[in-house]
């Protein structure tokens, strides 16, 4: 129901009243905190290759005669906030950069996380 052990709201009044409010509602049931599990970062990785479509995966016939595009992907984060810069070079070296600064805070793992969904969504 919440993130925080009942015992722990409880100790800081101060930290919620609506959350406080709930914590005594719900305080006469015997309810046991259970953390969230976190996620790995492997386990991101084997998802996106399990559920990768195998079609995406062949060549094209094709790509040889049109040339291969690079993409180029950097995802970082520091103390004033984090982001994901992508390059699209083209076999003439022809570029497009990409640039999005994130509205949460993330690690550089989920920085690069990002950036891949970014990708997959251009």
């Amino acid at each position: 129901l919440i993130d925080k052990p009942l015992k722990q709201v409880l100790a800081k009044p101060d930290t919620s009243g609506r959350l406080i409010k709930w914590v005594v509602e719900l305080g006469e049931y015997d309810l046991n905190f259970k953390a969230r599990p976190t996620i790995k970062s492997q386990v991101l990785a084997d998802f996106v290759a399990d559920n990768t479509p195998m079609d995406c995966m062949e060549e094209d016939p094709s790509e040889n005669e049109r040339g291969l595009w690079k993409l180029s992907v950097d995802g970082s984060s520091c103390i004033t906030g984090s982001g994901v810069r992508l390059v699209l070079t083209s076999p003439d070296g022809w570029t497009l950069e990409y640039a999005l600064r994130f509205e949460f805070k993330a690690t550089n793992n989920e920085a690069e996380w990002e950036s891949l969904i970014a990708w997959l969504t251009i």
